[in-house]
């Protein structure tokens, strides 16, 4: 099968009576979400939506998300999912991009009247009155190579790229994870993050979903009171999400206990160790796996064996996909020399859209270059050491400032770190650092650096330590590295 909502439907009916999502007290079972994709595709083929034709969902986590998602699919329409933290002028900017007339958003969203100032064209469908009677709809033309998901991957500099992923590179990264996660059918998972974003999309919606498995959508995001209420309260057996959750999780009180967690991956940016500790010393019996991927891989690309996770590492390759490290002119390096992480398997992506050069810099020779920085270990497992772009270079020296965020956090009091450059006359750049303090924790910066010139070689040391209440972060928790180092240049 290889249409996602043809693979999906299949599972539906052969499971109508299961739970597909647990949504605070709520239920809603496969039979429910079957009526609601094939009424909803019967709706926008009505509207005159075609083959290929792209359609932005544009919800916060909800559980018409899946009746959205796989009901635009089964349309056999391009779904684009859209960051539902965007501003409008920003979505208007994806919308002109894609050239999307329709839309899948709440009637009730604050943004929407903005947007259709700036798109008047646009065509609003109702999420929340999508359709939950069954309406008879074509056989899907489309599938395998023909693009599915039109994934925005937030831009650093500029404008957003659309990673076009096919159904193939869905269904296989599914597959995969399926196999290296060891999912049944009584699994569920757990979902926290967004649901516009490649690791919940992939992992959090299609793995569960197309194998006939179960979502647990976190309603109460209030606090980790509520979180941990509902999780427990629906069993979730498997959590992915970030760093930070991890980290929240670990200083919950004694007495609450995961009883039915099996597995947590770490994924959506780097697991460090202090936190992954932390984690093992409150949890003890659930294990913390990190794992790595990115949009443009559909996007998991290598994760650590549930049975026999190395800390601090990304783990393996999937299977399916192969990982090779290599210099600047696509040479493979040997263990233990850091190169540019390159990927290659059924889950790399078509391209971007309506951006040729681009994808030419992204796609050489078969392989996905992905930006990260690591090496391969003799054992052939794994590690990141940072992303090519946030790579210093004081006096002409390589330093990559995840090594100095490590260290970072073994300090007492540091609930956050990260590391930019900055331009230095003397040394060609510096490394600068800001922390946020857990509460009630000030800073003796003196003492931080003089605890880094302990553990590290001189020229990797922070020349300062700029304390923020908190580090400005994406919808997904990645640290925005930019924004950082724009506060330099405007004079912290």
């Amino acid at each position: 099968m290889n249409h996602l909502a043809a693979a999906f439907l299949n599972v539906a009916q052969a499971c109508p009576d299961k739970t597909a999502l647990y949504w605070g007290d709520s239920r809603y079972s496969y039979g429910h979400y079957r009526a609601q994709v094939l009424g909803t595709a019967g709706l926008l083929i009505g509207r005159g939506i075609r083959p290929g034709d792209r359609v932005a969902v544009w919800l916060k986590n909800c559980p018409e998300f899946v009746g959205a998602l796989f009901g635009a699919l089964a349309a056999d329409a391009v779904v684009v999912p859209i960051n539902n933290f965007l501003k409008p002028a920003e979505v208007a900017y994806m919308l002109e991009d894609a050239g999307i007339q329709w839309v899948i958003a709440e009637s009730s969203h604050a943004g929407l009247p903005e947007l259709l100032a700036l798109r008047p064209s646009l065509q609003v469908i109702d999420a929340e009155h999508l359709p939950t009677a069954a309406a008879e709809i074509p056989p899907p033309a489309r599938g395998g190579d023909d693009l599915a998901v039109l994934i925005y991957t937030s831009g650093t500099t500029g404008h957003p790229k659309g990673a076009m992923l096919s159904h193939r590179n869905l269904l296989e990264n599914v597959a995969s994870c399926r196999v290296f996660l060891e999912l049944a059918e009584e699994d569920r998972l757990i979902v926290l993050l967004p649901m516009f974003h490649s690791f919940m999309l992939t992992v959090g919606l299609l793995l569960p979903l197309l194998s006939g498995a179960s979502v647990v959508a976190v309603k109460g995001l209030q606090s980790p009171k509520h979180m941990i209420s509902e999780i427990l309260q629906n069993q979730g057996t498997v959590l992915p999400a970030m760093a930070a959750l991890f980290r929240a999780l670990s200083q919950i009180p004694a007495g609450i206990d995961f009883t039915s967690l099996r597995l947590c991956v770490s994924g959506a940016g780097p697991l460090p160790m202090e936190i992954l500790n932390g984690f093992n010393a409150r949890h003890p019996k659930v294990p913390l796996i990190e794992g790595y991927g990115l949009s443009e891989a559909s996007p998991v690309v290598t994760v650590n064996p549930p049975q026999n996770p190395k800390p601090g590492t990304i783990g393996i390759p999937i299977p399916g996909v192969e990982v090779s490290v290599q210099d600047d002119e696509g040479q493979p390096l040997g263990e233990g020399v850091d190169g540019e992480i390159c990927v290659r398997g059924g889950n790399v992506m078509l391209g971007y859209w309506n951006a040729p050069e681009k994808t030419a810099e992204t796609l050489r020779n078969g392989w996905l270059l992905t930006g990260d920085i690591g090496h391969r270990r003799a054992d052939g497992w794994y590690v990141i050491t940072d992303r090519k772009k946030d790579m210093l270079k004081p006096n002409g020296m390589n330093v990559y400032p995840r090594e100095i965020e490590e260290v970072i956090y073994r300090f007492p009091g540091i609930r956050e770190a990260a590391v930019v450059g900055e331009p230095c006359d003397r040394r060609g750049e510096r490394a600068v650092a800001f922390v946020s303090m857990d509460e009630g924790k000030p800073l003796d910066e003196h003492a931080l650096i003089a605890f880094l010139k302990d553990n590290l070689a001189d020229y990797k040391v922070p020349r300062r330590a700029i304390v923020l209440p908190a580090l400005p972060r994406n919808a997904t928790g990645k640290i925005l590295k930019t924004v950082l180092r724009d506060t330099l240049v405007r004079g912290h």
